[in-house]
């Protein structure tokens, strides 16, 4: 089966947008972590509000959550990828995943050293 493309730019640009949109949905609505991640990026949310932090920190803060969710979401894919692959157990997919999962892991140590610079003085 042949998807056709759509040549306009403006139409194109919107189901681009439509897709990711309905993607992001996808994943804060079935992945447990995703929604994790998505809960504390909410309570940080409030936090900056609440702790009143400035603008640059905000820009930080909006980026660090945004790399933890966006690496994430690209974890999710190369499991559900590897997992549709070879769905039984295989040492090879496994240390891709491991790969995938230290990705996050990395955005997710460097967001809470974020976290940390801009709160802990707060409290």
């Amino acid at each position: 089966m042949e998807f056709e493309r759509d040549k306009t730019f403006f139409t194109g640009r919107f189901k681009s947008v439509g897709f990711a949109f309905r993607g992001a949905i996808k994943l804060i609505s079935t992945e447990h972590s995703i929604m994790v991640q998505t809960s504390a990026a909410v309570l940080l949310i409030i936090a900056g509000f609440y702790f009143d932090i400035s603008h640059e920190e905000w820009l930080i803060q909006t980026l660090a959550i945004g790399l933890v969710l966006g690496i994430e979401g690209i974890n999710t894919a190369v499991e559900k990828v590897a997992d549709f692959i070879h769905p039984e157990f295989h040492e090879r997919i496994g240390f891709i995943k491991d790969i995938s999962a230290g990705a996050v892991f990395f955005a997710a140590m460097a967001a809470i050293t974020i976290f940390c610079i801009i709160y802990i003085p707060r409290i």
